[in-house]
């Protein structure tokens, strides 16, 4: 493998995201078209069937395929591809629309990742009947059973993650297109009622509908775009062995995060990532997922997580802001979407437009998604010029 195949030979030129949340009144399609039709126009494109040559979508859910979005957005005579890689459906359809680019096939393509949920009565993941040591459970009860052990090892109790749920509680206010806009306490996190202990009410996401796009094109079409386009630093999906199978697994650390950012650091030439990273996106489905993706990611050293979120090393004036958007706490999850809508709130704040949200000097930015049991990881890594 060539780590730098794709380091700096693509540009995200525009980008588009839909309000995240229960839309009863939307339909597939228009979530589609707000996000694509946001993100032609944060282009300047005008004329998007003759300059969108290819199209990438993921989606978990979707009621047509492929249709789905060439209905839609009436791109028809040019491929239209889908991808369903767990809840990093929407890195997924991006790596594959980078790489269409940078290996020379295309000018420019479009990727977008949506679910609409919520039309199928989903209210959160379903149960699965094959789970720990092929015991039933649920998402929350598997998860929480990681909080448990961290917490008996390393000291990470309650509280410690009550805190990462009011960091992004806090974000998603500022976010104008998340789901979720309340303030909350510690002391809301600790009273609220009891999932799967120790996990509480607002330790768990909010799943959601949602659709958000990018435009990608070859680097030295980007200026003629914008000034201020992103190029795209790195872009890895890693799958890793089912841990709920996997004698080795200890319930400390997602090894497919492990292995995604080895292969996401080597693409963007990163060696220190706590140093390097200015922002950062990570898959929050739980509070307990954040914590051990700072560690994972190697935000910070293994077992001292609890210490930085104390210190408020990853809140939005930390020394390394984390979910600047809420999060899929706050922000919403609908499946196939955010990937993409990580790389929209990274976009932003590269380019200085996420207002109230804006880390200052922001120059180099990362988002992950973690999907499955989980067996699958995807990460990508956005820069500026």
């Amino acid at each position: 493998m060539n780590p730098e195949a794709i380091r700096d030979k693509t540009a995200i030129v525009g980008m588009g995201c839909c309000k995240f949340g229960e839309n009863w009144d939307k339909s597939p399609a228009d979530m589609i078209v707000d996000a694509a039709f946001e993100a032609y126009a944060d282009a300047g494109i005008d004329d998007p069937q003759e300059r969108i040559e290819a199209v990438f979508c993921g989606a978990i859910y979707p009621s047509k395929g492929t249709a789905e979005v060439a209905d839609a957005l009436k791109l028809f005579g040019r491929p239209v591809s889908m991808v369903t890689n767990y809840c990093a459906t929407g890195t997924d359809a991006f790596r594959y629309g980078v790489f269409s680019v940078a290996c020379g096939m295309y000018d420019t393509v479009l990727v977008v990742g949506f679910d609409k949920p919520k039309d199928r009565g989903v209210s959160g993941p379903s149960v699965q009947t094959a789970g720990v040591r092929g015991l039933p459970m649920t998402p929350a009860g598997w998860f929480s059973l990681c909080a448990a052990r961290y917490r008996e090892t390393d000291g990470a109790g309650r509280e410690d993650l009550a805190h990462i749920a009011v960091k992004n509680h806090h974000n998603g206010t500022l976010a104008p297109k998340s789901m979720l806009k309340k303030e909350i306490t510690v002391d809301d996190v600790l009273k609220a009622p009891i999932i799967s202990w120790p996990f509480g009410l607002y330790d768990c996401c909010a799943q959601s509908d949602g659709a958000a796009a990018a435009i990608i094109t070859r680097r030295d079409l980007a200026k003629g775009f914008r000034d201020d386009h992103v190029l795209v630093k790195a872009v890895a999906i890693a799958l890793g062995p089912n841990p709920q199978a996997d004698p080795s697994f200890d319930f400390l650390r997602w090894k497919p995060t492990v292995y995604a950012a080895e292969q996401a650091y080597a693409q963007a030439g990163i060696g220190n990532p706590a140093k390097e990273l200015d922002v950062v996106q990570v898959h929050d489905c739980f509070t307990l997922t954040e914590l051990l993706t700072y560690e994972d990611l190697g935000l910070c050293e293994k077992g001292s997580a609890k210490e930085h979120i104390r210190s408020g090393t990853f809140a939005l004036d930390g020394e390394l802001p984390v979910n600047t958007d809420g999060g899929l706490k706050t922000f919403g999850h609908p499946t196939g979407a955010t990937g993409v809508r990580m790389l929209y709130e990274n976009y932003k704040q590269l380019q200085g437009k996420a207002d109230a949200r804006q880390v200052k000097n922001a120059t180099l930015a990362l988002s992950h998604n973690l999907g499955g049991a989980p067996q699958t990881c995807g990460i990508a890594i956005v820069g500026m010029p």
